[in-house]
C-alpha cells in the first residue's frame, strides 16, 4: 500500500511538473499571439493617416520659381531651399556609384528596407561605431512624404517610413529613386541636391564633375556642417578618400582612379545660384513676385518650381540701371535715388525697371529693398497732360486763349499762381502747356471739371485713387512712375491704351502653360485727339522752356514729346516723355520723400537730375535705330468754338490748328520770345496750394522789346513824347522798358529771370 502510495505520488509529482512546462511554453505561445495581435493591431493604427504617398506629386521636392528674362536668359530664382532638380542623365555616374557605395550598397538587391543593412547596423551599434540602416528608398521617404516627421525618432515613424519605402519600390525602378533622392538631399551651404551643390562648392553642372570632386560632395550629406570644405576642409578630405575607398572596395573605380584621386588637392571654385527673389535686376523681379502673388500661395512660388517669362530686356534695363548709377553717384547726395520705368508702345511690355540705387535690407549702408518704381509721388505738373487730354476730348482746341497772369484766384479757398508769379499774358492752351502755367490749367480745370480730368487719367492707365478737388491739376495726389509711364504711352500711341506687363507667359514644373498674356489694345481716346495732344506735347520739348535739358542734349534722331513735374517743395523731380519706340518716366528725389532734393549742393531740378537720367538711357538703347513716325490720324477734329468756354478777359479766337502755340498779350500782338542764351534751372511745380518755386535762378526766356512789352504800368507815350513809363513785368522775363514819344520810344529790354515753370 505504501508502495503503491508512492507510486502513486510520484505519478502525480511527475504528472504536476509536467503539467508546468507545459503551462509555461502555452503562457509564453499565448503572450506572444497576445502582443503580434497587439502589435499588429497598434502596427495598423499607425499606417492609418499615411500621406498620399500613390501620387507622384507626393515625392517632388521643393523646386525653385526660375525667373527669364524676354531673350531667354535666367534673372532670378524665388525658393526656400536653393534646389535645381536635374535628371539622371546630366549627374555624373561617379555621383551615381559614389552615393549608393556609401549610402545604401545593397540599392540595387533589396525591396525598400534592408535587412542584412539593419543587422550590420545593430552589430555596428553594439561594437561602439555608428552605421545607419536606413535605405535610400527610406531616406527619400523622410524628405518628402514624411517630411514634417523626419525628425520624429520613434518607432511610430520608422514602422510608417518602412512601409511607405516598400510601396514604393513596386511603383518606380531604381534609377527614378535614386534621380529622385539625388535632387532632394542636403549638401550643406545651403544647396539642396546634387545640382545646387555641384554649382556652389565647383561652379559647374553636376553633369561635368572630376572623381575626387564627385566622391567630396557625396561625402558631405552623413554630416552637412561637419564636413563643410569651407569650414573644416581636413575633416572634407578624410570623408572624400572614404568614399573612394569604398567606391574601390564596389569595384567601381580602379586602383590607379583611387590613387590619384585620393592625393588630389581639394580645390574649390565657389559659385551661386541666384538669391531668393534678387537675382540680377532685384527691383524688376521683386515686382514680378509680387504679381505672381495675385495668383499663386507662396508655397507654390517658393517651392512649385514654375518658369516665368518676362518683357525685361537686359540690354535696355543695363542702360537704365547706368543712366541712374551715374547720377545719383555723382550728386553729392546720399540720400537722393531716383526710379526709371521704360514701357515698348508697341506691345506694352515692360522693358527696364529701376526702383532705386542700392537694394538691400541693410539700413545702416543705405540700402533699400522699397522699389521707388511702385511707390506713389506727388506728380506735380507732369500730371497736366491727363487735363490737355481731358480737354480736348471735350472740344477745347488747343489754340483756345488762357489769361496766364498769375497770381489768381480760381475759388475762395484756392488761388494759384506761377512759378515766380510770372505774367505770362493770354496765351493758347498749347502755349501753357509749354510754360506750365498754374494760373492757365487751373482755370481749364474748372471749365472741364474735376471728374472729366480723373475720368480721362483712369482711362490712359492711371490705377491710383486720385483726389476730386481741382488742385489734381497740379498733381497733388500720389501716383507711381510706373503707372504715369503707361498712362503717357497712349499720347505715342494716338490713344490706344496698353496694360502695363511683366510676365508673357508662365510654366508650371512640368513644362506646361497656366498662364500666357494676350495683348489686348484698346482705343481710349480718339485718335485724332490723341494726335493733336501728342503734338502739344512735342511743342513742350521743341520749345525747351521747361525741358531744355532734353531739348538741348537729346541726340537720338527720333521725334520726342513730354512734361517735367516738380511738386510743391522740390521733393519729387519727375520727366516723363516719349518717343514711337518708348515711353519712359524717371522720378527722383530722397528715399525718405520728406525735404526738398539736392544735387551738388544746390537745390535739384528736373534739368539736374530726372532729365538728364532720361535722356541718357534713351540715347543709349535708341542708338543707331532709322528714324521712326508716331502713327498718322486720317480724323479730322472737330472742336468747339473757343468763345464758348467764357474765360473770363480773355479776347477771341479763331479755331485753327496753326495758332496753337500762338502768345499774345492783352491786345492780342505775337510777342517775339528769345530763349537763345536762357539757362533755365527746375522749377517746383503747384501741388496742393498751386504755388510754384523756382530752385534756382537763370537768365530769363525773353529778354523781349521794350515798346509796349512790359504791360505796363507808365503806359504807352500819346504822339507827345510826354509821358515817360517804366514798365516792369515777367512775360515771362522781367522787361524794363521805357516808351517816351509817339509809340516809338527807346525800347530797352532787361530780362533777369521769369524761367516758366516746369
Amino acid at each position: 500500500m505504501g508502495i503503491r502510495t508512492r507510486r502513486a505520488r510520484k505519478h502525480a509529482s511527475t504528472h504536476a511538473v509536467g503539467f508546468s512546462i507545459a503551462g509555461v511554453f502555452g503562457f509564453i505561445a499565448l503572450f506572444a499571439l497576445a502582443l503580434a495581435l497587439s502589435l499588429g493591431a497598434v502596427v495598423d493604427s499607425w499606417l492609418q493617416d499615411l500621406p498620399d504617398y500613390e501620387s507622384a506629386d507626393a515625392y517632388l521636392v521643393a523646386e525653385p520659381t526660375i525667373v527669364y528674362a524676354a531673350d531667354g536668359t535666367e534673372i532670378a530664382e524665388y525658393y526656400l531651399q536653393n534646389r535645381r532638380s536635374v535628371t539622371l542623365d546630366d549627374i555624373s555616374d561617379y555621383v551615381r556609384k559614389g552615393t549608393v557605395d556609401v549610402e545604401d550598397e545593397r540599392f540595387y538587391q533589396h525591396n525598400g528596407v534592408d535587412p542584412q543593412g539593419i543587422l550590420r547596423a545593430i552589430v555596428s551599434q553594439l561594437s561602439g561605431r555608428s552605421e545607419g540602416a536606413s535605405t535610400i528608398t527610406q531616406q527619400l521617404v523622410r524628405n518628402t512624404v514624411l517630411s514634417s516627421e523626419q525628425f520624429d525618432l520613434t518607432l511610430k515613424r520608422k514602422v510608417r517610413e518602412a512601409y511607405i519605402a516598400i510601396q514604393m519600390e513596386k511603383t518606380y525602378s531604381k534609377d527614378q529613386i535614386l534621380n529622385m533622392y539625388l535632387n532632394t538631399i542636403y549638401y550643406g551651404e545651403g544647396a539642396y541636391g546634387i545640382e545646387a551643390a555641384s554649382v556652389t562648392y565647383f561652379n559647374k553642372h553636376a553633369s561635368e564633375l572630376t572623381l575626387a570632386e564627385a566622391a567630396t560632395l557625396v561625402g558631405i550629406p552623413n554630416s552637412p556642417s561637419y564636413y563643410d570644405p569651407f569650414v573644416n576642409p581636413d575633416a572634407c578630405v578624410e570623408r572624400r578618400n572614404k568614399v573612394l575607398g569604398n567606391m574601390l572596395e564596389m569595384g567601381d573605380i580602379t586602383q590607379d582612379e583611387y590613387n590619384e584621386a585620393t592625393t588630389e588637392e581639394l580645390t574649390l571654385n565657389p559659385g551661386s545660384l541666384q538669391d531668393e527673389t534678387t537675382g540680377s535686376y532685384p527691383y524688376f523681379t521683386d515686382y514680378v513676385k509680387t504679381l505672381l502673388q495675385n495668383d499663386f500661395d507662396n508655397d507654390t512660388i517658393l517651392k512649385g518650381g514654375l518658369r516665368v517669362y518676362t518683357t525685361l530686356e537686359p540690354d535696355k534695363q543695363n542702360a537704365a540701371d547706368e543712366a541712374v548709377n551715374s547720377l545719383v553717384s555723382s550728386s553729392g547726395n546720399d540720400e537722393l535715388s531716383a526710379a526709371l520705368v521704360s514701357i515698348d508702345n508697341t506691345n506694352g511690355h515692360i522693358v527696364a525697371m529701376v526702383g532705386g540705387t542700392n537694394y538691400g535690407y541693410d539700413q545702416s549702408k543705405g540700402q533699400s529693398s522699397i522699389n521707388l518704381a511702385i511707390s506713389q509721388r506727388q506728380a506735380g505738373s507732369s500730371f497736366k497732360p491727363f487735363m490737355l487730354m481731358a480737354a480736348m476730348v471735350d472740344g477745347m482746341n488747343p489754340s483756345v486763349i488762357l489769361n496766364c497772369n498769375s497770381p489768381m484766384q480760381i475759388t475762395s479757398t484756392w488761388t494759384p499762381h506761377n512759378y515766380e508769379n510770372a505774367q505770362y499774358g493770354y496765351v493758347s492752351l498749347a502755349r501753357a502747356t509749354e510754360l506750365s502755367s498754374n494760373t492757365g490749367y487751373a482755370q481749364v480745370v474748372m471749365a472741364v471739371g474735376v471728374d472729366k480730368l480723373i475720368e480721362t487719367a483712369h482711362l490712359m492707365g492711371i490705377d491710383s485713387d486720385l483726389q476730386s478737388v481741382p488742385s489734381l491739376v497740379l498733381g497733388s495726389s500720389g501716383v507711381t512712375p510706373l503707372e504715369m509711364c503707361e498712362a503717357y504711352s497712349v499720347f505715342a500711341t494716338n490713344g490706344v491704351h496698353r496694360d502695363a506687363i511683366a510676365i508673357t507667359k508662365i510654366e508650371d514644373r512640368n513644362g506646361n502653360t497656366v498662364y500666357e498674356h494676350e495683348n489686348d489694345p484698346e482705343q481710349v481716346i480718339d485718335e485724332g485727339v490723341a494726335q493733336d495732344a501728342r503734338e502739344v506735347l512735342e511743342g513742350v520739348v521743341d520749345a525747351g522752356y521747361t525741358t531744355s535739358y532734353v531739348h538741348r542734349y537729346f541726340t537720338a534722331n527720333q521725334p520726342v514729346g513730354g512734361k517735367t513735374g516738380t511738386s510743391d517743395k522740390a521733393d519729387n523731380l519727375w520727366f516723363c516723355g516719349f518717343t514711337p519706340q518708348l515711353t519712359t518716366t524717371v522720378w527722383c528725389g530722397n528715399r525718405d520723400n520728406n525735404q526738398a532734393a539736392h544735387y551738388k549742393g544746390a537745390l535739384a531740378s528736373t534739368p539736374t537730375t530726372a532729365q538728364p537720367i532720361w535722356t541718357d538711357y534713351m540715347d543709349t538703347v535708341l542708338k543707331g535705330l532709322d528714324r521712326k513716325e508716331f502713327p498718322k490720324s486720317t480724323e479730322t477734329v472737330t472742336y468747339k468754338d473757343n468763345s464758348s468756354w467764357d474765360f473770363v478777359g480773355t479776347p477771341a479766337s479763331t479755331n485753327s490748328s496753326s495758332s496753337w502755340n500762338t502768345v499774345t498779350d492783352s491786345t492780342t500782338t505775337t510777342t517775339t520770345e528769345n530763349t537763345t542764351n536762357a539757362t533755365t534751372t527746375e522749377t517746383n511745380e503747384t501741388n496742393t496750394n498751386g504755388t510754384e518755386t523756382n530752385s534756382g535762378t537763370g537768365t530769363g526766356g525773353n529778354g523781349g522789346t521794350g515798346g509796349n512789352g512790359g504791360n505796363g504800368n507808365g503806359g504807352t507815350g500819346e504822339n507827345t513824347g510826354t509821358h515817360t513809363g517804366t514798365n516792369t513785368g515777367t512775360n515771362p522775363g522781367e522787361n524794363t522798358g521805357t516808351n517816351t514819344g509817339t509809340n516809338t520810344g527807346t525800347n530797352t529790354g532787361t530780362n533777369t529771370g521769369g524761367a516758366p515753370a516746369q
